[in-house]
């Protein structure tokens, strides 16, 4: 049985959705930055379909770095907002310098709309059903298993 979402919580899918929209139509041009496989494959389940890059790939910060300016001039950061993910995002902020900023409003905004429901991106897909009120018993079992 479906709960219908509360005014406020469908107000926040809708921005939030918008948010990603923008996301989508910047990615066509633009790689995305993440921590790991998980939260690039719930990009993937929100839409986008350009390039994702995963941060783990067994090379070093600065080697990451300086293959992402030689390969794509530009990258949206959009890593976790927990203690490790704030981390990361300083680094390679630090790392990247002049090839991110122009989109950092992405992380930004995405981490005002959910900090205080999840902390990853790879929860964003599940914190948008909730929130449109698609969550319940069977919402998720078409989705993949859950983590």
């Amino acid at each position: 049985m479906r709960i219908p979402p509360s005014p406020g919580d469908a107000q926040r899918a809708e921005r939030l959705r918008d948010v990603i929209s923008e996301l989508i139509e910047v990615n066509r041009d633009v790689p995305v930055i993440v921590e790991g496989k998980k939260d690039a494959q719930a990009l993937r389940s929100l839409g986008l379909e350009g390039e994702i890059i995963t941060l783990h790939r067994g090379q070093n910060l600065y080697e990451f770095s300086e293959e992402v300016i030689e390969n794509y001039g530009k990258a949206v950061l959009l890593l976790d907002w927990d203690q490790k993910g704030e981390q990361l995002t300083k680094s390679l902020e630090e790392s990247l310098e002049g090839h991110f900023e122009q989109f950092s409003g992405f992380r930004e905004v995405i981490r005002a709309m959910c900090q205080k429901d999840i902390k990853d991106i790879e929860s964003i897909p599940s914190l948008l059903r909730r929130l449109e009120g698609l969550a319940g018993p069977s919402a998720g079992s078409s989705a993949g298993p859950l983590a």
